[in-house]
């Protein structure tokens, strides 16, 4: 899960993870390991205290009563996403800017000659260029029962046609899977006793005038490894539009915090999902972001890399669902 990239100075490769693995786990041939915990991605949110409201607070009476209606519409939704079974194919397109500014070693002083954690001994470096890669997939995902079937075609690398079928996920910051099954470990009914919500706030999400859910896992309630964070909900239907999410639950975040210390500075991950394609009362994840930073002492974030997924051209041939009472 921890993989080495040398054209970006070494690197952290995180697994991001939505929980539900064991019920919602990949079956795609050679996608062990870190794909296999990886179940569900995405990849959550900067950390509570650096998020600003989307909009303006409601009153608390307003605020509680759209609490009750909110998580009971997205519980229903959830019961929707569990029960569904789909097949669709879309293009993916994967871009990956890293700066290894960083990671490059200061000069060594004369009494203590030292060594970088990621280059090796330390060197003079006067330039360093950011590495810029791209990668594009038809991606195919296909769900019946309770497994998730990934399958890609890689159609392009960093802009020149590269055909590899049944290719392997390239990124070298993060490895993920499908998020659409994301919601349920937040707004499932079995999962929401061990959160304590809250109204942030409305924030406007293409046309829908979105209402913003805070969740925090309650103090003393069972251990999970379903992600948290803030999300974006349409108060009409219950559907989650949009996720940030928390980066304390990510798989394998202990890399980013040992980097953090050679950096002498504080990690910060930033990771949002976009659901905006909608077939038949569900929705389908348009994009994906993962910003890895470090905070200097006065809190300035030095952006080490930045992950970007988009999701577009869906050919949808099977969704339905079945919610049993």
């Amino acid at each position: 899960m921890i993989l080495a990239d040398p054209r970006a100075g070494g690197g952290a490769r995180a697994a991001l993870d939505f929980g539900n693995g064991r019920a919602y786990g990949s079956s795609m041939p050679g996608m062990r390991g870190a794909r296999r915990a990886a179940a569900a991605v995405v990849l959550a949110l900067l950390s509570a205290p650096a998020l600003t409201p989307g909009g303006p607070a409601l009153p608390q009476a307003e605020a509680a009563a759209t609490l009750e209606a909110l998580l009971a519409k997205a519980a229903e939704y959830c019961r929707r996403l569990e029960s569904s079974a789909f097949d669709f194919v879309c293009r993916e397109e994967i871009r990956e800017t890293i700066d290894p500014k960083l990671d490059a070693a200061e000069p060594p002083r004369p009494s203590d000659p030292g060594t970088s954690p990621f280059l090796g001994p330390t060197l003079t470096v006067r330039r360093v260029k950011k590495v810029k890669r791209s990668f594009v997939y038809d991606y195919q995902c296909v769900r019946a029962g309770r497994a998730i079937r990934e399958v890609r075609t890689q159609l392009e690398e960093n802009g020149k046609r590269k055909v590899v079928p049944n290719a392997e996920l390239r990124t070298s910051i993060v490895v993920f899977g499908t998020v659409l099954l994301g919601p349920v470990g937040l707004f499932g009914e079995q999962h929401q006793p061990d959160y304590a919500f809250a109204v942030a706030g409305r924030e406007r999400v293409g046309d829908v005038e979105a209402v913003i859910l805070d969740a925090k896992p309650k103090p003393g309630a069972p251990p999970s490894r379903n992600l948290y964070g803030r999300a974006w909900i349409d108060p009409a239907t219950g559907h989650i539009l949009k996720i940030e999410w928390s980066e304390s639950r990510v798989g394998r975040f202990e890399a980013f915090v040992q980097r953090g210390k050679a950096f002498k500075r504080t990690p910060r991950l930033t990771i949002r999902s976009d659901f905006s394609a909608e077939k038949n009362g569900l929705r389908f994840p348009s994009r994906l972001e993962v910003e890895e930073a470090y905070l200097d002492d006065r809190g300035k974030p030095f952006v080490r890399s930045r992950t970007e997924v988009v999701y577009k051209d869906f050919q949808f041939f099977t969704v339905t669902f079945d919610v049993r009472r």
